[in-house]
């Protein structure tokens, strides 16, 4: 191989590669492990020991036996990530309909007070309002 360095690299960077891969797997499987909530403190224990003594040998039957859980809690987690992102952007954006559920009081008493000043309620309805906003 010393005649040709270009394959040195190439060699050297597929095995920078696999090294890589491979402790992006090995720390997939850890979280895996600890996000499992279908196995208790000693299972979790026998797992982990299993996949840090015998490395190798632990991720592949790690795998092997709980790859199809493994992917549905990642895709669990996906959709709960996604719906508190939607339900926090529902939140910051006020609910449809126009009503202020995701506002401060502060911003409801202001939008309260521009509707009194532009004539839309009255003063009596304001103040209804303005108690129920105060709490």
């Amino acid at each position: 191989m010393d005649d040709y360095p270009l394959l040195n690299v190439f060699w050297t960077m597929m095995w920078l590669f696999l090294w890589v891969l491979w402790f992006f797997l090995l720390f997939k499987v850890i979280t895996d492990i600890f996000r499992s909530h279908d196995l208790g403190g000693w299972g979790k224990a026998g797992w982990l020991v299993f996949t840090i003594v015998l490395p190798y040998l632990g991720v592949l039957v790690y795998l092997i036996v709980r790859g199809r859980s493994m992917g549905r809690r990642d895709r669990d987690q996906a959709k709960e990530n996604e719906a508190a992102f939607r339900a926090y952007v529902r939140d910051a954006a006020g609910s449809e309909g126009g009503t202020n559920r995701g506002a401060s009081p502060v911003e409801q008493l202001g939008k309260l007070a521009d509707l009194r000043n532009n004539g839309a309620i009255s003063e009596e309805e304001y103040q209804q309002a303005k108690q129920k906003v105060l709490g």
